[in-house]
């Protein structure tokens, strides 16, 4: 019995050593150090959702100075997150084929916060006021808001992401993200209004998946077996226990704590960040036409983008919108 125990055994390693031999290999980017707002993926990793589907994928964190652009452009990584529209709609216009396949958030988690003031209680009431920006926002989200509320450049105020001129001003206006600036001015005794933009109206998706048009084309079932268990790891994320994700994303960014990845999942939670909208019946990661032309058409107008460029090549719906793992979440 123990010979023919062994014998199992060596077999089952042998066909182990296989599998994994003829695993598809995909180096995942991230758009930021390790946080909650990447929970989704690194649950699929954690819980073997992508290994059970014949992938093997590596996270890699971004952070400072990393242009993941740049990096997908020149075959450096095989998929990437891009943390709004504007990333694929660039590749594009840039001559580098690439597709955002799912949206694993509805909304951009980007904010506009004040001190409670009772001058100020909509994104509206900020017109003409000084608001602190950072250099990158100036041609994303702050285009969006120049053309729906009349916003001027001559408004704008430096951000270094330092909270010091924030809590010590007042009648201070700044740009945040909403897991992250809110709950830094918090600790400092400052209970901030929070405006998010995405209810307001801003358009954009984020969180995108953007893979190489290659894949698409030449590698189709390995974009789906992504997808599809990227998506059960969101469900799992938010609605599970997040547990095994939490602890590679604090492997990876030690300065991670427990505190600000709970305050990172509830945020997404009480917003509806992933799961919101269109999510309730096409499922997490869902994208449309409508909202792809929406965000184009606008950003076309204010010069962002040639008016005739092809903006249908940045997404690919044929991976999304199939209701998948909406099964897991709890009724």
């Amino acid at each position: 019995m123990m010979r023919v125990y062994k014998v199992l055994s060596a077999a089952c390693l042998l066909a182990g050593v296989a599998i994994a031999a003829h695993a598809e290999k995909i180096v995942f980017a991230t758009d930021w150090k390790a946080q909650a707002e990447h929970g989704g993926f690194y649950q699929a990793l954690a819980t073997g959702l992508y290994e059970e589907r014949g992938l093997d994928v590596e996270i890699r964190m971004g952070g400072p100075g990393i242009d993941n652009q740049q990096l997908l452009a020149a075959g450096a990584i095989d998929f990437a997150m891009g943390s709004n529209n504007f990333f694929p709609l660039n590749l594009v216009q840039a001559g580098a084929p690439t597709a955002a396949v799912m949206a694993a958030f509805q909304k951009d988690p980007q904010i506009l916060m004040t001190h409670p003031r009772e001058d100020v209680n909509s994104i509206a009431d900020m017109q003409g006021k000084p608001i602190m920006i950072g250099d990158a926002s100036v041609n994303t989200f702050w285009v969006w808001l120049k053309a729906k509320y009349g916003f001027t450049d001559d408004q704008i105020r430096k951000y270094t992401f330092n909270m010091a001129p924030f809590l010590v001003d007042e009648n201070a206006i700044q740009q945040g993200y909403l897991s992250s600036e809110p709950k830094l001015v918090e600790a400092e005794g400052v209970d901030p209004e929070v405006y998010l933009l995405a209810d307001a109206g801003y358009p954009s998706y984020s969180a995108l998946v953007l893979v190489p048009q290659e894949w698409i084309d030449t590698k189709p079932e390995a974009v789906q077996a992504f997808v599809d268990a990227s998506i059960e790891g969101w469900y799992s994320y938010l609605y599970g226990d997040p547990t095994p994700a939490n602890e590679l994303i604090k492997a990876d960014n030690p300065e991670m704590s427990d505190d600000t990845i709970a305050y990172g999942i509830n945020a997404m939670k009480e917003y509806g960040i992933a799961d919101s909208g269109d999510t309730e019946e096409l499922g997490i990661g869902a994208m449309t036409d409508a909202r792809w032309e929406e965000f184009f058409t606008l950003m076309a107008e204010q010069g962002i983008y040639p008016v005739d460029m092809d903006y249908k090549a940045a997404y690919d719906l044929q991976f999304v919108n199939k209701g998948h793992g909406m099964d897991l979440k709890p009724e």
